[in-house]
């Protein structure tokens, strides 16, 4: 999963100062670019790092009409796989060199679950906002075409006029995963037609 939607009173700079708080450290550090709705975020290894190889990964965050749109870009890689790759020649040269670069490895395997890591701080961040909890607004209430009554999500049929709702029940975007009323053409989200 490389993208994703927190509903909820959440903004990108509450995700941004997350990040920064939990990647900021020895091997790594964290830029933010951008400001209000759209910001940036790069996680990368800093220069001269003295254990695991290089990396960086962008994490984009924007504010929706609902909550905030996050999506990974692709890790960079490279750098990780020549450090586990020199630690294993090391190894077959010479076996007792693998204590010598233990820390290298310990950092390498770090770095491969950036990713994974990233998203943990993302969603704790969002949970502990109150975002991913509170339900979206298109999901709390179906308003029937015809007598503009309220009814509960998923009901077949409106409780004050009998008319079915079919037509109105909440849909997802094939394309981003947002979630849609049944009247909306075009995604919100990504604007693609649904």
């Amino acid at each position: 999963m490389n993208k994703q939607i927190f509903h909820g009173d959440l903004s990108p700079t509450d995700l941004a100062n997350a990040l920064e708080a939990a990647f900021t450290r020895k091997n790594l550090f964290v830029t933010t670019r951008g400001a209000g709705k759209r910001l940036s975020v790069q996680i990368s290894s800093r220069p001269g790092a003295r254990s695991g190889g290089e990396t960086a990964l962008t994490i984009y965050i924007e504010k929706v009409h609902e909550g905030v749109h996050v999506q990974l870009g692709e890790q960079a890689t490279t750098g990780i796989i020549a450090s586990l790759g020199q630690s294993a020649w090391s190894a077959i040269r010479n076996p007792f060199s693998l204590l010598g670069r233990l820390d290298d490895i310990a950092q390498d395997i770090e770095n491969l679950q950036l990713d994974d890591n990233v998203w943990k701080v993302i969603t704790e961040a969002a949970h502990a906002a109150g975002a991913s909890h509170q339900m979206s607004e298109k999901l709390e209430r179906l308003t029937c075409e015809y007598c503009e009554a309220a009814n509960p999500v998923g009901a077949a049929t409106c409780i004050a006029c009998g008319a079915p709702l079919g037509e109105a029940q909440p849909r997802t975007c094939l394309n981003c995963g947002y979630v849609v009323t049944g009247n909306e053409a075009i995604c919100p989200n990504c604007g693609k037609k649904i």
